[in-house]
């Protein structure tokens, strides 16, 4: 479904990714892990050619991504708040999204009766816009309106940030029960190993913007996951001091 060949980003002469070649087939549930700085945001910005890279092609179902808006139909995303309309109610947002996805407002009220419970009574109907809703609440909309379509690829950057713990264990249910179900292809980028590992089949760890492990998850993944980072943090504070 997406592939990625010698794809490369450099910001003033510091490079941030180096990925030789990747690939994710149709229908996996991929999860991308890494400390801050190790390139996730850049790496999903790339995919959606929010930032052009310094070399190399992404490819979504084919298509290249700087080079055509074809892939943009199938493909879904929320990466941050800044993807939302902060004058709007989040009933406008979602039929906006909607008309966009070629679905009528009689088709967007009947696909968010299956997130009544995600939504809590906080959401709709109460005559808020998206910019005073709270981080949590922006997040629940922006990850809900991403599904509005039927997208064949959907990209998430840290969806369980800022969620509380109902909430968060509500969104794992609802993206297992979208990967076991459909053949879309999910990307999730975390700092939280212990979700996702719970969602993702296959995991990624990038350092310094480079894949260092590419993991088929097990039940041996989180310790292995914790290991790793474990170890990362025992040669940051050796450097700090100067072992």
């Amino acid at each position: 479904m997406i592939t990625v060949t010698n794809l490369s980003k450099v910001y003033n002469g510091v490079e941030v990714l180096n990925i030789p070649h990747l690939e994710i087939p149709r229908g996996q549930s991929f999860g991308l892990v890494g400390n801050n700085g190790a390139g996730k945001t850049t790496f999903f910005s790339l995919l959606l050619d929010l930032i052009q890279p310094s070399t190399g092609n992404v490819f979504n179902k084919d298509i290249t991504v700087s080079q055509s808006e074809t892939w943009k139909p199938f493909t879904s995303s929320f990466i941050d708040e800044s993807f939302l309309i902060g004058y709007l109610t989040p009933e406008e947002y979602f039929n906006f999204i909607g008309e966009l996805r070629n679905r009528n407002k009689a088709d967007v009220a009947a696909f968010l009766k299956d997130f009544e419970e995600l939504f809590n009574g906080e959401i709709m109907g109460r005559r808020k816009y998206l910019r005073d809703l709270s981080k949590g609440n922006q997040k629940k909309v922006g990850i809900v309106a991403a599904l509005i379509g039927d997208p064949e690829v959907v990209i998430l950057d840290e969806p369980f940030a800022n969620l509380d713990p109902t909430t968060q264990i509500k969104l794992k249910a609802l993206i297992r029960d979208l990967s076991e179900n459909s053949e879309t292809t999910i990307l999730i980028s975390s700092h939280d190993l212990i979700h996702v590992t719970e969602v993702c089949e296959r995991i990624v760890v990038l350092d310094k913007g480079h894949v260092v492990n590419d993991i088929k998850t097990s039940e041996a993944t989180l310790k292995e996951l914790e290991q790793y980072f474990a170890g990362e943090a025992i040669k940051v504070k050796a450097e700090q001091e100067g072992v």
